[in-house]
Order: C-alpha cells, then structure tokens, then sequence
C-alpha cells in the first residue's frame, strides 16, 4: 500500500477528528462515557544487504520499502457501579519488508501477519471490565484510551471479559510497550520468548482477573488461541487448547527513584507440531523436514520472563526485559523466539528544552532451543523465519528513535534506525540496515 493511499485513508477522518477536538474539553469532563482516536503511519526502507542464499521465508535481499497504517476509535462507557463497557473500532492496512517474514525481532510492531495488505476494518476490542472495591480509599485516575476519568479504590478487584489485547493488561513498560508511540520493533513491545496468545491481529477472546494493592498486583488470564499456527479464527475446544499467564507486578523505590518489577510466567495448549518429531518423520522418509506432520491436539508451550521499568533519575528511564520458553513445538501465535534479553534508554526532552519530545534506544538478543534451530537447519520452515537451512548465530538489533512532538497540535513524528545482525539467527545473511519515519496522531 502506498504512503499516498494511507493518507487519503487518514484525510477521510478529519471530519471526526476536528469534532473532537473542538469538542476535546466536555469529553474528557464527561465523567460517564469518553472517546479517544489514534493513527499511525510509518514508512520503512532497508537498502540492498548481503545473502549468502535465500529461501521461502528469507528477508529479500535487495532494496525495499513497505508502508504500514492503523486508525482506531476509543469508546468507553459506564454501565453500573464499578462496571464499564470498552469499544474500539481499528482500520489497519499495508505490510512490512517480505510481507512480514525473514526477522524474529521484526522491526515494524504495526504489522501483523494477515495475507491481504488491503486497509480493513474490524473490531479490535469489545470488552466489559467490573472493578470489585477492596478498601474505602480511592485515588484518581485521569482520561485516557481505553480508561475512564473518576476515582477507583487504591485496592481492588477486577474482572475483563470480552475480546482485547492480551498486552493491554500484561507486561506493560513505561518505556518499551507500545510501537505507535515508543519502539519500533515488536520484541520491544514484550518479552521476546512469551509466544502471546492472539489472532494474525494481536487480539484474542477470554477472561482476566487481577488483584491490584497500592504498592503490587496479581493478574491471571485465559484465553482464546487460534485453530492454526498463525491463525484468524480461534480454537473453542478450550479444554485442550487454550493459553493462561500469570504476572505479579512489584512496585519499589530505590535510591529515591521509582520501579517496577513484573514476574510472568505463561502456558499454552494448542495443536502444535514437534521439532524433534518433524525431524524424525523427515530423516524416515528422506524428505526435508515440515513441522505441520506432526501438529496435534494437546501439545504444550511453557516459559516465563521478568520484566523491569527504572527511573534512573527525573529525566531518564531504564528497562531491562528476558524471558524464556521451553522451545520443544513450534511458535504458534507470536514471533519464533525462544529466548530473549532486552534493554534500553529513554531520555525526556527537557534534558534540551523539549519538554515533550524523547530520545530511546534499545539493544535486543534472540535466540532458539536446540530443537528449534535443529529443525531449521534441515531446510524446515516456521510461519516467520526459515531460510532453507541455517549457520546459526544469535539474532541481535539495535534500535534508536527520537519522538518529536509538534507543537500545540496532536501531532508526533519519530524517525527510526534499527541495525539487524544475523536476521533470522543466521549467520550467512546480512547485516540489514532499516530506516523509518513515523507519523502518529492521539486524541
């Protein structure tokens, strides 16, 4: 899709957008219902790049530059005591470099892995969050997407059923979580190694409970998966396929300065191939290896990942994610990493007198089990990567972005560099050089 065709698809919300604007101060005092909007353009080019050879799911070796969208509507309404009903319509449409294919730590978080680059709408959430009061004390919370204003009780219970992001409510990071407004780069926006239970969109059905104190939280979810590796339409045999995680989240101050811990652990069910089994089945009958001959009901995915957000001092932020899982049957939803460590920068614009810009970087490592990389050196294939065969080497990006923020508009602009070394862990390829500019708009 062309830069041309996502602006005309942009221009056809102005209406909508200067209304709320006008409009932006009885929204947000309205203490019942609120509405936000967001789209996010970015563009991303990488020149021509060394390849030793190329296969079905190799990153394309010669210059590209692909152009991706997303536009959402917020709507948020209080139903009873406690109880609020979410609404968000998105439109999303265009594709990342080889049609989403070729790098583990893909470098455009925008993207998702759905065969028509076509712009779409569809509903992205549509859930029903009950708040269960666990003390008399309340604190204020402000207007914000997918948050209505008011008072919630510092202690509390709270229930969210419907379809969301598993992400809206799991291992968030002042810093890394977000690629309209932070990284770029999609193993940026969580823990690499966390196979995340969604659709090809990022979304997925289920039920989240989280006990949240002033100073900790407990959050448990479970979930919807998909019928098929890469999948749009979601498994209801929830007996014997489906996915749960767990995350505590710690706050603390250390040296006067603020952080937050956060423990997950997740488990997944699904009709996963086996690497080894694939392997076995491949050598018997002298055929290169496909993991779909071996997919069954039942087979499981287990890991865990520690995740830390640090105020370093008033003007700048750390962050420090890793996780692991135990790579034994194929990734299923997310991104083919099993391993993974992750950390970075973010320094406040009032270090040079731009109150609301921010300057990031970011340094990733992905890795493979034994299994995962055995199967992909026979010539086996995932959803994401798989060159043909492979000269194993950790996957590493370096990641650096600088938001400028427009001033007195809505308006953010954040060119983007990201070095990739050994893109799809292979030693024989690359490295790769992207280039990107970034337009958001947040109302």
């Amino acid at each position: 899709m062309t830069l041309k065709k996502s602006t005309l698809l942009i221009v056809s919300f102005f209406p909508l957008l200067a209304w709320a604007q006008i409009n932006q101060d009885s929204i947000s005092n309205n203490r019942w219902w609120n509405f936000h909007y967001q789209s996010t353009i970015i563009t991303q080019t990488h020149p021509a790049f060394h390849a030793d050879y190329t296969g079905n799911n190799s990153l394309k070796s010669g210059d590209e530059s692909n152009t991706s969208i997303s536009s959402t509507l917020f709507f948020g309404a209080k139903m009873w005591k406690g109880a609020a009903v979410y609404f968000d319509p998105e439109l999303s449409g265009g594709s990342g470099f080889s049609k989403t294919t070729g790098i583990a730590g893909f470098p455009n978080g925008e993207v998702y892995r759905v065969s028509n680059a076509a712009p779409q709408i569809y509903i992205a959430r549509l859930y029903l969050r009950q708040i269960i009061p666990l003390s008399t004390e309340t604190t204020n919370i402000d207007d914000a997407i997918n948050q209505l204003p008011g008072k919630i009780p510092t202690s509390y219970l709270a229930l969210t059923a419907g379809k969301y992001s598993l992400m809206d409510f799991f291992d968030n990071n002042r810093f890394s979580h977000d690629p309209r407004t932070q990284f770029y780069n999609w193993a940026l926006m969580g823990n690499g190694a966390w196979d995340y239970p969604a659709n090809t969109r990022g979304y997925t059905y289920g039920l989240t409970v989280e006990l949240v104190k002033p100073q900790w939280a407990l959050r448990y979810a479970a979930v919807l998966i998909p019928i098929k590796a890469n999948g749009a339409m979601m498994d209801k045999k929830i007996t014997r396929s489906n996915s749960q995680a767990i995350e505590f989240e710690h706050k603390y101050n250390l040296f006067g300065e603020k952080g937050t811990v956060h423990l997950i652990t997740f488990f997944t069910q699904a009709r996963m191939g086996s690497y080894t089994q694939s392997l076995d089945f491949a050598t018997l009958h002298n055929i290169a290896p496909n993991i779909d001959t071996t997919t069954a009901l039942g087979h499981t995915k287990f890991g865990f990942g520690i995740n830390i957000e640090h105020s370093i001092n008033s003007n700048v932020g750390f962050f420090l994610r890793s996780s692991w899982n135990d790579g034994r049957n194929e990734t299923w939803v997310f991104t083919e990493i099993d391993r993974a460590v992750s950390t970075g920068l973010q320094l406040d614009g009032n270090l040079w007198n731009r109150k609301e810009d921010h300057l990031s970087f970011a340094f990733l490592m992905n890795g493979l089990s034994k299994e995962h990389r055995n199967y992909l050196s026979a010539g086996g294939y995932g959803f994401i990567i798989g060159d043909g065969k492979l000269n194993y080497a950790t996957e590493c990006v370096a990641e650096v972005y600088y938001a400028f923020k427009l001033k007195n508009t809505a308006f953010t602009l954040s060119p983007d560099y990201q070095f990739i070394l050994h893109p799809a862990y292979n030693k024989d390829r690359g490295p790769v050089n992207a280039f990107g500019i970034r337009a958001h708009i947040e109302l």
